[in-house]
């Protein structure tokens, strides 16, 4: 029998236009195993761990403990998932957190503040209004969108003017800094700028012209130093639509694929400002989360490089359409990792063994690639699954559907077969005389997390009607 690519599909528009099907809530894996070259498993369950004071804000494992801003409040979680408030900062979007040696730095609702055993606000009227910030050789960097800002080498809480600095390559407001590599970037809406440590009495760093990008970031929490060896960002240059960058020594390569850029355009440049992208390395995966305001989309970048092409996924909390990921500002800490919930003031770490999220029923999906037989016909007999099943609560009995569309657009009514009760470990999930092919047909499979199942292929069983084209 034939076998069909799963690892991703395709489907089309209104447009006219072929778009990219990414599998939903199953994470594509690169791994022969003798089945196939690779196959999907269900994304990680997201576990309860504790309840805090509010909705998640940021995370950040600071000399072995994870501290959290969750509404209104500076909390500190134990490796019991007990949440201790330690004070009050201001704003309701998301934080930055940057340590020293001896203090945790948090810039929250335009403010800076201090954590070294007693919570202080930074009231020096030379800060100014505090979007982002670095820590760097010493200094406390901030910005406001217009200078760059350093606290002085003896004292964090005070800022002389004298000092600050800019990034003036390009007239475009700066909306981030990062360190990386012991030099500090600067990211503008247009642009990046790197500057090096020279010391002397003002402004201590000094800018790198070999090493400014043409594009640039759109929001404070959009960019990520370290992923790859560089540093990840969405945004562009001028008169750019947005993408996804990877940015290193004056250059930038393109991460985000056609379907990528589509889905980022269906949101504002207000909206992309307030994305938040998240690195995360576990199990042989490199992941870039980039979380939309109703899905996170997800790159694997050591996927990417065994594949050949971009490996891409996306992750949310819903059922049958997608919904806010609930698990953001990943931290490694007590051996696990901890998430917050944009959604509600719970806490939670991932779990493999589950794919539903804080006890709740999520969906799955992803389709094939045309199936195409050069104009002639041809009879489904059979489709089936060659999966992992019987990974099932005891009594479930859970289902999984499949549907199939001649226009990429429109699909058919789904047919269901049973994915297997515990123990079903020899579970065939097959579905007989599906139907006839025409001209093309793409198929597309759907569950839930019940159902907690790996897929390494999908095999189709068919009866050509001609053999020299139809008559």
């Amino acid at each position: 029998m034939p076998q069909v690519p799963i690892l991703n599909g395709i489907y089309s528009n209104e447009s006219a236009d072929f778009r990219s099907s990414y599998p939903r809530n199953m994470v594509p894996v690169p791994k022969s195993q003798g089945i196939s070259q690779g196959y999907l498993r269900p994304g990680d369950g997201i576990v309860s761990f504790g309840t805090g004071p509010g909705v998640d804000r940021g995370g950040i494992n600071w000399n072995g403990i994870c501290y959290r801003v969750m509404g209104s409040n500076l909390v500190s979680v134990n490796e019991g998932g007990s949440v201790n408030i330690l004070g009050t900062v201001a704003g309701s979007e998301q934080v930055r957190f940057d340590y020293s040696f001896d203090r945790l730095a948090i810039a929250a609702g335009g403010n800076l503040y201090y954590w070294n055993g007693i919570l202080t606000q930074v009231i020096d009227p030379d800060l100014g209004r505090v979007l982002d910030v670095q820590w760097i050789d010493g200094y406390f960097v901030t910005t406001d969108g217009t200078s760059l800002v350093v606290t002085e080498l003896n004292d964090p809480t005070s800022v002389n003017p004298l000092k600050y600095g800019s990034s003036e390559a390009d007239p475009d407001p700066i909306v981030g800094v990062r360190k990386w590599r012991g030099e500090l970037y600067a990211f503008n809406r247009y642009t990046v700028e790197v500057f090096d440590n020279v010391g002397g009495s003002f402004f201590p760093f000094q800018r790198n012209p070999g090493a400014k990008m043409e594009r640039g970031a759109i929001g404070p929490h959009c960019v990520v130093a370290g992923f790859l060896q560089e540093v990840a960002f969405l945004g562009g240059g001028r008169n750019e639509s947005p993408a996804i960058w990877l940015g290193a020594n004056g250059g930038t390569d393109k991460l985000s694929t056609r379907e990528i850029d589509q889905i980022l355009q269906q949101y504002s440049e207000s909206e992309l400002s307030k994305v938040v992208m998240e690195t995360r390395v576990d199990k042989n995966h490199e992941l870039l989360y980039i979380h939309l305001p109703d899905r996170t989309v997800v790159y694997d970048a050591s996927g990417s490089k065994v594949t050949g092409e971009p490996v891409w996924f996306h992750l949310d909390s819903g059922i049958f359409t997608p919904s806010t990921y609930r698990a953001r500002n990943l931290v490694w800490c007590y051996d696990k990792w901890l998430s917050g919930d944009p959604t509600s003031s719970a806490l939670g770490y991932l779990n493999d063994s589950v794919s539903t999220h804080y006890g709740q029923v999520i969906g799955w999906e992803f389709g094939t690639v045309i199936l195409y037989n050069e104009g002639l016909g041809a009879i489904f007999h059979q489709l089936e699954l060659t999966c992992l099943p019987g990974r099932v609560p005891l009594g479930a009995n859970p289902i999984v559907w499949t549907s199939f569309s001649v226009d990429g657009e429109g699909w058919s009514k789904e047919v269901a077969v049973s994915a297997g009760k515990q123990g079903e470990r020899n579970k065939r999930l097959i579905w007989l005389r599906q139907g006839s092919l025409e001209n093309m047909r793409i198929q597309k499979f759907r569950g839930t997390s019940d159902a907690f199942l790996s897929v390494a292929r999908l095999d189709i069983q068919l009866e050509p009607l001609y053999t020299t084209g139809p008559r």
